[in-house]
């Protein structure tokens, strides 16, 4: 089922592999993800596509200066008629979650969105509820602009599971891949909830030895001890990596996790959680190369 779903994907979304690769995963390992990338580069349809498949429930939020609390979660309405308030859920109660441009909203909005990705539920009034699986948000965030943005904290962002980067294809192959697709029709096939839900449970089940286990432990202590590292990633980064490994095992048909499994999303899920030092002349993605070279498995 996940390579069915990869290929679907891929099939109407050019040169964008480690996007649906990442988001696929993501569902399937409960996690969140934020994409990073310059308009027109397939996010909206990624998902939009993917929620088509497996005919779950799809919720679009445009995050802008003047957007409350309220208009994610939902609140409480009052009715003339029955002379009673009653609780209107908002867009977050979905399967799949576009948060489109989320550093425009201001911390209060971005921090009821943060209880909904941390704690699967929300509050209203004072009632909670919680949001039923499957659940995952992908948040965008477009880095050419620089007017109306709110940086978003250390700890928002560790609440992803993966930071991922998209840009413009450069290869002509590619640009001509885009304008032969732009017009097709796809019929996707169709998966059930009980596949879907199967298909997590196998993946549950994927055993991670104690050589992977202790592999991941290394590559995050070391990361936490370079000098070119002011913060090193948090433990959410080490169960990001376990869990990912396991999904990876999965995709490989095996029924156990390897050291080498770890590092297939190791820059997804660390690009985020560190910060260089102000003096490092490289970037995120480098300093992540330069570390995994030290670490033998």
């Amino acid at each position: 089922m996940v390579k069915k779903l990869k290929q679907e994907l891929k099939k109407a979304i050019v040169a964008q592999d480690e996007l649906i690769d990442s988001l696929v995963a993501a569902l399937f390992v409960d996690g969140h993800i934020l994409v990073e990338g310059l308009p027109g580069v397939a996010k909206t349809t990624a998902i939009k596509h993917l929620s088509s498949m497996l005919d779950f429930k799809f919720s679009r939020i445009q995050f802008t200066p003047d957007l409350l609390p309220s208009d994610i979660i939902g609140g409480e309405i009052y009715s003339m008629q029955k002379d009673e308030f009653y609780i209107k859920k908002g867009p977050i109660f979905a399967d799949l979650i576009l948060a489109d441009e989320i550093n425009r909203a201001p911390a209060k909005v971005q921090s009821a969105l943060l209880e909904a990705m941390q704690e699967r539920q929300v509050s209203i009034g004072d009632k909670s509820y919680d949001l039923k699986e499957p659940f995952l948000v992908m948040a965008t965030m477009n880095p050419i602009e620089e007017e109306g943005v709110y940086d978003l904290p250390k700890a928002q962002l560790d609440r992803f599971l993966m930071k991922v980067i998209v840009n413009y294809p450069l290869e002509k192959e590619a640009e001509k891949a885009i304008l032969n697709v732009f017009n097709k029709k796809f019929s996707f096939p169709k998966f059930s909830s009980s596949q879907f839900f199967n298909t997590k449970r196998q993946i549950g089940k994927i055993t991670v030895n104690p050589e992977t286990i202790d592999y991941i432990a290394e590559l995050i202590i070391a990361f936490r001890k370079d000098e070119e590292i002011e913060v090193g990633p948090s433990p959410r980064a080490s169960i990001a990596l376990y869990k990912l490994a396991k999904f990876t095992a999965y995709e490989n048909s095996r029924n156990f996790a390897m050291p080498s499994d770890v590092l297939k999303y190791i820059k997804p899920v660390l690009r985020h959680r560190i910060t260089l030092d102000i003096e490092s002349e490289k970037t995120e993605d480098e300093v992540i190369d330069k570390i995994i070279k030290k670490v033998k498995a």
